[in-house]
């Protein structure tokens, strides 16, 4: 499984950014996707998830303002980040949980992370 996450950058306070994940390998059955964030000093913390029938979970500090959808065709996550504050500022990361299938027919259960992508909230 490879995760390929795209759209961190510097924003001002109140401004906007759209994160993206795209999972690829063979043989792979995507189920839930999320995001997570760090703070250095800080452990990674969940900002959204979402299952592949589309239902989602949101931590109480982004709700109302983080917006987490999918395109199961492209087996790609987005996250939309409107009225950002200083507190997102974190590194995110998406992952993804999968079943995986050997040449055996054997299911494999599994989770993988992608590499984090930074957010920068300046006042």
């Amino acid at each position: 499984v490879q995760l390929q996450a795209s759209g961190g950058g510097l924003v001002q306070a109140g401004g906007s950014l759209r994160l993206s994940c795209a999972a690829s390998g063979s043989r792979l059955t995507i189920n839930t996707m999320g995001w997570y964030r760090q703070v250095s000093g800080k452990e990674r913390e969940l900002v959204a998830d979402i299952t592949s029938g589309g239902s989602t979970n949101y931590a109480d500090s982004v709700k109302g303002r983080f917006t987490i959808s999918r395109d199961n065709a492209k087996n790609t996550v987005y996250l939309q980040m409107n009225n950002l504050k200083r507190e997102d500022t974190a590194v995110y990361y998406c992952n993804a949980d999968y079943i995986y299938y050997t040449d055996g027919g054997t299911p494999v259960v599994g989770r993988h992370w992608g590499k984090g992508t930074l957010v920068t909230v300046s006042s």
